[in-house]
This record gives structure tokens, C-alpha cells and sequence, in this order.
């Protein structure tokens, strides 16, 4: 029998929550901490105040999500430049160039890795939905 006389390690998870994004609509957390990474849940564009979904703007609704993601970024005392990788998933690809102007203005310099999706629905028929990876380090 082998018998190892140490421990590894594991990172201790951490549940984070920000009072001013959507509370989670299902059985999952707004974001986890993981050691220096940060998995943020996918945002579709509910408004925090009120729960409702914003629809009939995608620049609107892609600002919202932005925004959401935002608030779950500083719960975790990041912000956007910690953003190490996005997933982008839109209900209709032809939305595509409004979004990416709108989320150039959040990834000013040095963007994050990314994939941008079509899929045929989104959680409340919402048009778009964005999930992140961030780094403390």
C-alpha cells in the first residue's frame, strides 16, 4: 500500500452575490470563486430594480447585460479589465454588430477572449445572454 504523507490543496469555493444584478432566476449562483478565477453566471437583460426583462433594443438590452455583469464583477471587487474570457449568445445573429459596438465600450483595451453563438431560445425568450471568466490575478 502507498501511503502519501501530504494534503493538496483544494481552492475553497466562494458563493458571490451583488444586491444590484438580477437575483438568479434558477438554481445557480450569480458568480463563484474558484482561487484567482471568478465564473460569472450568464446576465440576460432583467432589470435588477424590478425583475422585468428589457426587450425591443438590443443596444438597451446589451447595455443592461453589460451592466449586470458589472455589479457582479465589483461584488467580487473586479471590474471589466479582469475579464479573461466571454460568451456571447444571441437569439438572432443579425443583432451581432450592435452588440459588439456596445460591448466595445466596456472592453476598452486589451478584450477578453471570446465566442459570440446564435441559439434558438434564451431564458424568458430574452435576446441575448453573456457569461464570464474573470482573474484576481
Amino acid at each position: 500500500m502507498l501511503f502519501c504523507a501530504y494534503q493538496t490543496p483544494y481552492p475553497v469555493k466562494r458563493i458571490l452575490l451583488s444586491p444590484e444584478a438580477p437575483a438568479p432566476i434558477g438554481p445557480y449562483s450569480q458568480a463563484v470563486q474558484v482561487g484567482s478565477l471568478v465564473f460569472l453566471s450568464g446576465q440576460i437583460a432583467l432589470n435588477p430594480e424590478n425583475g422585468k426583462l428589457i426587450t425591443g433594443d438590443i443596444r438597451i438590452e446589451t447595455r443592461m447585460v453589460l451592466e449586470n455583469l458589472g455589479a457582479v464583477l465589483q461584488a467580487a471587487g473586479l471590474n471589466f479589465s479582469h475579464v479573461v474570457k466571454c460568451s456571447i449568445f444571441l437569439a438572432d445573429m443579425g443583432h451581432f454588430p450592435v452588440v459588439n459596438e456596445v460591448y466595445a465600450e466596456y472592453f476598452t483595451s486589451e478584450p477578453p477572449a471570446r465566442e459570440t453563438v446564435e441559439v434558438k431560445a434564451l431564458p424568458k425568450n430574452a435576446n441575448i445572454e453573456i457569461s464570464a471568466i474573470a482573474s484576481i490575478g
